[in-house]
């Protein structure tokens, strides 16, 4: 059993290592952002290239300092940077917030051991989420979270004729 479980371990640090390297793709795409770059959209419905990577940090950090407690003020500073009525962001505010939520997940994920990513909080059902999140759920949940709006990001940049890496 000690094996399973150290192989479990294995294949879940392999598996959260893919996430740093889309973290540096994400990096990529916003850092040479102009501002009248960050403001434009795929349609004049959806989100500027701002407000999607804004929504990505402030998703992490809620996640992260909200439900499970973990970071400091450099976490509230950005838990906030997608809300209604959010100034626009730089590129270099972006970037900030992107690192800084990597560094305090990063810094979780080499903490945690198997038996911490079990540890649940409560869930809202009526808000579709299970009645009990674990932290490999809210894992997974801010993972495909990344994917997604990260592959917005990409396809708005596409649209716009700019450099869009493979998100």
């Amino acid at each position: 059993k000690r094996a399973v479980i150290h192989d479990t371990l294995e294949a879940a640090i392999t598996f959260y290592q893919g996430w740093d390297v889309y973290q540096g793709y994400l990096t990529r795409a916003i850092a040479p952002l102009t501002q009248e770059q960050l403001a434009l959209r795929a349609a004049p419905h959806l989100r500027t290239l701002d407000q999607i990577a804004s929504h990505i940090i402030g998703a992490r950090a809620r996640w992260f300092h909200d439900l499970m407690g973990e970071g400091g003020e450099d976490i509230v500073r950005v838990r906030t940077f997608d809300r209604p009525g959010t100034q626009p962001h730089t590129a270099a505010e972006l970037l900030q917030g992107l690192e800084t939520t990597w560094q305090l997940m990063a810094d979780c994920l080499n903490r945690w051991t198997p038996a911490d990513l079990e540890y649940s909080y409560p869930g809202d059902p009526t808000d579709g989420e299970p009645e009990r999140l674990t932290r490999q759920w809210v894992l997974w949940h801010l993972i495909e979270h990344d994917l997604h709006h990260g592959g917005e990001l990409s396809l708005t940049l596409g649209i716009h004729g700019l450099a869009a890496p493979d998100l």
